[in-house]
C-alpha cells in the first residue's frame, strides 16, 4: 500500500487545516489508519488513529477536542481536520496504515506516507 499525504501549509494561530491521505489499494479500507507528526528537533509522536469503520478513534491529549480523524473508504482516503491550530502544532504530519489493531506505537504501522508540512505562525 502506498500512501500519499497532502494538505499541509502555512497558517496562523487559530486557523484550521484539513490533511488528506490517499491510498493506492482498495484493501486500505480494512486497515487501521493513523496520523503521526514530527516537530523540528523532536521525536515523531502519535496524533490520532481510527479503525476501518471509524467506530473506534484515539487522540493524543495535545490535540483532543481540536483535531478530528475521519475516512472515506470509497475514496481510499483518510482525513485529519485540525482546528484552533497553534505554533506547537507545527510539524511534518505523516499518515500510516496497519493491518493490525489500533495502536499509538509507530512499530504497529506497516505503511507510511511521505509527510506533509504544517507550519503555524503566531
Amino acid at each position: 500500500v502506498q500512501l500519499q499525504a497532502s494538505g499541509g501549509g502555512l497558517v496562523h494561530t487559530g486557523d484550521s487545516l484539513r490533511l488528506s491521505c490517499t491510498a493506492s489499494k482498495r484493501t486500505f479500507s480494512m486497515y487501521v489508519v493513523a496520523w503521526f507528526r514530527q516537530a523540528p528537533g523532536k521525536e515523531r509522536e502519535f496524533v490520532s488513529s481510527c479503525t476501518w469503520n471509524v467506530i473506534s478513534t484515539d487522540y493524543a491529549d495535545s490535540v483532543k477536542g481540536r483535531f478530528t480523524i475521519s475516512r472515506d473508504n470509497s475514496r481510499n482516503a483518510v482525513y485529519l481536520q485540525m482546528n484552533s491550530l497553534n505554533p506547537e502544532d507545527t510539524a511534518v504530519y505523516y499518515c500510516a496504515a496497519s493491518k493490525y489493531g489500533r495502536s499509538r506505537l509507530e512499530s504497529n504501522y506497516n505503511y507510511w506516507g511521505q509527510g506533509t508540512l504544517v507550519t503555524v505562525s503566531s
